[in-house]
């Protein structure tokens, strides 16, 4: 584990105005997403590449959302949704906010709180740093190492960071972290934020800290949108203490979350969408175990997984990988480059979980797109 600062190597601050086509510092596109791989000639193929859960939202949800239409000439009322999502947390209220999805709250973040010294832990989800830097802050980059397994040691965390941004389970290393490890990050007048977009495929959403009122600074986002298939609706929610959601929601325009997600998000925390959810991350984690040791098999060829992957999707390692990803497509398979995140280069690429059926066929074209990459 290394601490990046930025020019020439060692720990030091980024002169970062607003994000470019490249991004942020070595060439990485932070402004590149999983949807960008289907998103000219997706129809054509096999999603591997965005991590929403096949077969979403179901019949229960659509119905739910549809219903909600009949309201649209009203102004959207979050009171509802909010103190369903609460009760979900066993949290008053006033430590919820709504949000336009988990990347209107980076952005919330990035805009409202005045910090001199922002860390972000990469290999993770690029958008808490493009967000900083569009609003000009300076980053620093705490950069997890392969040969450690991407897992985190507190201690290389600066001591003088204001704030701290980490996925739980992290995308894309897949890599969950104890969430003792991770509260040890907190400190007297930092503001640590967790990403926990994936936790709900986590079955029992072991080392969650949503819910948690014992870390000082804890910010936890989560996102109604993985789990439930629900991008294109933008719904998803912060939890942190009275004072910081207050701050929050003043840098929020009126009426931030529409009517129809108001809806999707009182629907995905009640006791039937939670226990649907449950069932939904232990087949995940059986699907995933499919998928890693078919995967497995390939060592031979050089490629190496993540492992334990605890995410809906895995991370993998192996040589001449983009044009392996280029004859995937080629066979009708879109997955995710991994050179656009801070850590890695192009020799990665993250693989959503599917059921088995796909992943027996995303197998079987992997061992022909190795073959076809030697050529």
């Amino acid at each position: 584990m290394r601490t990046d600062g930025g020019h020439g190597g060692g720990a030091g601050r980024v002169d970062a105005p607003a994000a470019d086509a490249a991004g942020a510092r070595g060439g990485h596109d932070l402004r590149h997403h999983g949807d960008a791989e289907v998103r000219d000639d997706g129809s054509a193929l096999t999603d591997l590449a965005v991590n929403v859960r096949a077969g979403t939202p179901p019949p229960w949800l659509r119905e739910r959302i549809a219903a909600s239409l009949t309201g649209l000439a009203a102004y959207p009322d979050g009171r509802a949704a909010r103190a369903a999502v609460a009760a979900r947390h066993m949290l008053p209220v006033e430590r919820v906010l709504l949000t336009a999805g988990a990347a209107e709250a980076f952005v919330l973040l990035a805009r409202a709180l005045k910090v001199r010294r922002p860390v972000v832990v990469h290999p993770q989800f690029t958008e808490p740093e493009a967000a900083l830097r569009d609003a000009g802050h300076c980053v620093d980059r705490v950069l997890l190492r392969a040969e450690d397994g991407f897992r985190l040691d507190p201690a290389a965390v600066p001591e003088d960071a204001d704030l701290v941004v980490i996925g739980n389970p992290t995308n894309p290393t897949s890599v969950l972290h104890p969430a003792a490890s991770i509260a040890r990050l907190a400190r007297p007048g930092r503001v640590l934020v967790v990403d926990e977009a994936f936790m709900d495929a986590v079955p029992g959403e072991r080392e969650a800290l949503a819910g948690r009122t014992d870390v000082p600074g804890l910010v936890v986002l989560r996102s109604l949108t993985k789990t439930w298939g629900l991008a294109g609706l933008r719904i998803g929610y912060l939890l942190a203490d009275p004072g910081t959601v207050e701050e929050l929601e003043r840098a929020q325009p009126l009426w931030p979350v529409s009517t129809p997600a108001l809806a999707a998000a009182e629907a995905c925390v009640s006791s039937q969408a939670l226990a649907e959810a449950a069932h939904a991350a232990h087949r995940i984690a059986a699907d995933r175990a499919h998928l890693v040791a078919g995967l497995r098999e390939f060592g031979s060829d050089g490629l190496h997984v993540v492992e334990p992957s605890e995410g809906p999707f895995v991370l993998v390692r192996l040589p001449r990988a983009a044009a392996v990803r280029r004859h995937l497509r080629d066979l009708g398979f879109a997955v995710r480059r991994g050179d656009t995140f801070p850590g890695l280069d192009e020799d990665w690429l993250r693989i959503a979980v599917r059921d088995r059926a796909t992943v027996n066929r995303l197998l079987q074209a992997v061992d022909r797109a190795i073959t076809l990459s030697r050529d």
